[in-house]
């Protein structure tokens, strides 16, 4: 190709000077087209070959996910030699992360090609213009292969922005040797939950009965989808702005929250309490049941553990005639609307989103899986036994409001949430006010 390219060059621009024309010419001139002839093969040939370098991407990954992150990028790069991937360690924390992704977007000259998201961070990403969107991109019949609450994670207002690749559901540990013991079963409803925990207080098997995630975080807010839902009550509707934290259901699913303190069936500290706290606690031995996020299943069979084989998990308990809810969460990848490289960026996100990739990153970390087909995967289940269990549970995920103002209406929830389970404010009136607050916040946007 390279030869006959350059032939063809030679004769267009050569031709005029025959031999006839170049036995007349002076050596000057003889020299002079030597000379002009040497310039244009250089860039002609720099032309070529630098149209043949690799195209290089850039994503930037939270530190703690980089060398996982590094590894894909290798094996994506050896199927696909013409794409090279730039790995850009990021902090440790998630919120950091989206800080970097946000000032760089409004900064308007983002150097990342591609963007990795927490599912929350989709809406505010999409809403602003920043993500391209793939709906047309990506074939439909590729998707059908997706968990569907993975899948609508990547959407806005009926748009695809991104792959789910990572994901993530709450869900209820508890000690199977104590409940088989005391002749219990696990529990399915909110009463069960407290009961049988205090049966087992009575009994002396444990101090407590149940931890879970109480502080002014994002973690209370994930941790209290889960116990809405599980009443029949909802956040945000995403469809109308329809906001629902001051209907009945909601009220009742704070006071079950304040009742596992009252009534001394979780510690008083609870209300401060991340995911780590809650897991050392019941991973100490000393508490019944806990809500927490499937990375806390391999940490608490690991060798030296307390409660190494005496444990096991289902979905999230819920009221009476309603299904159990798991707040949904999980990493997805999509692509900077500024990007040069829309395709390439494309064939990443695809590969990572992939039955290959994903099994790359389960073997590696214990990531759980956006596609049901990898959860009874041979290989993977021969390393994690527990993975066709937490199907179930990431079945039943369910999102926080995928609305454009999601860290604001979370805030809001935050904070009146907290101030109720502490005492600070009647139930009733935090929740009252949380509403109205929420529903100022999108009326502005609206408006």
């Amino acid at each position: 190709m390279k030869g006959n390219l350059a032939s063809r060059f030679g004769q267009r621009f050569f031709w005029p000077f025959s031999w006839r024309w170049l036995s007349r010419a002076s050596a000057f001139q003889r020299r002079m087209l030597l000379a002009l002839a040497v310039c244009l093969s250089i860039i002609l040939f720099g032309a070529i070959a630098y149209s043949q370098q690799p195209i290089t991407l850039t994503l930037l990954m939270p530190a703690l996910d980089v060398q996982a992150g590094r590894s894909m990028a290798d094996q994506f790069e050896a199927s696909n030699p013409g794409i090279k991937l730039e790995i850009v360690e990021g902090p440790n924390a998630s919120n950091l992360v989206e800080d970097l992704y946000t000032s760089s977007f409004l900064l308007g000259d983002t150097p990342y090609d591609l963007v990795l998201m927490d599912v929350v961070w989709l809406p505010k990403f999409a809403a602003a213009g920043w993500l391209l969107d793939i709906t047309d991109r990506v074939p439909a019949d590729q998707l059908t292969a997706f968990l569907p609450a993975d899948l609508e994670g990547g959407r806005y207002q009926n748009r695809l922005y991104r792959l789910p690749m990572r994901s993530d559901s709450g869900l209820l540990y508890y000690r199977q040797d104590l409940l088989a013991k005391a002749g219990l079963q696990p529990p399915t409803t909110f009463d069960d939950l407290i009961n049988i925990s205090k049966t087992l207080q009575e009994r002396g098997d444990v101090r407590w009965g149940y931890v879970w995630q109480g502080r002014q975080y994002e973690g209370l807010a994930a941790m209290f989808t889960e116990v809405l839902a599980g009443f029949g009550g909802f956040w945000v509707k995403p469809d109308t702005l329809e906001v629902g934290l001051d209907r009945p259901e909601a009220i009742q699913a704070v006071n079950f929250l304040r009742r596992t303190v009252q009534e001394g069936v979780s510690p008083p500290g609870v209300t401060t309490y991340q995911e780590e706290e809650a897991r050392r606690l019941f991973q100490s031995g000393d508490v019944a049941f806990m809500r927490s996020w499937p990375y806390a299943y391999p940490l608490g069979s690991a060798e030296g553990s307390p409660i190494k084989g005496l444990f096991s998990f289902k979905p999230m308990v819920h009221a009476p005639g309603f299904d159990s809810a798991g707040c949904l969460g999980g990493w997805g990848l999509g692509i900077a609307k500024t990007s040069r490289y829309p395709d390439a960026a494309l064939k990443v996100v695809q590969y990572f989103a992939s039955p290959e990739g994903q099994r790359f990153t389960i073997l590696e970390n214990g990531y759980l899986p956006t596609r049901p087909s990898l959860y009874t995967d041979p290989l993977i289940v021969a390393k994690y036994s527990y993975f066709p269990q937490m199907q179930t549970v990431a079945e039943k995920a369910v999102l926080r409001p995928p609305v454009a103002q999601y860290a604001q209406v979370s805030d809001i929830l935050q904070r009146y949430l907290s101030a109720a389970l502490t005492d600070r404010t009647p139930v009733a009136d935090a929740m009252r006010n949380a509403a109205q607050e929420t529903r100022r916040l999108l009326d502005t946007n609206e408006s």
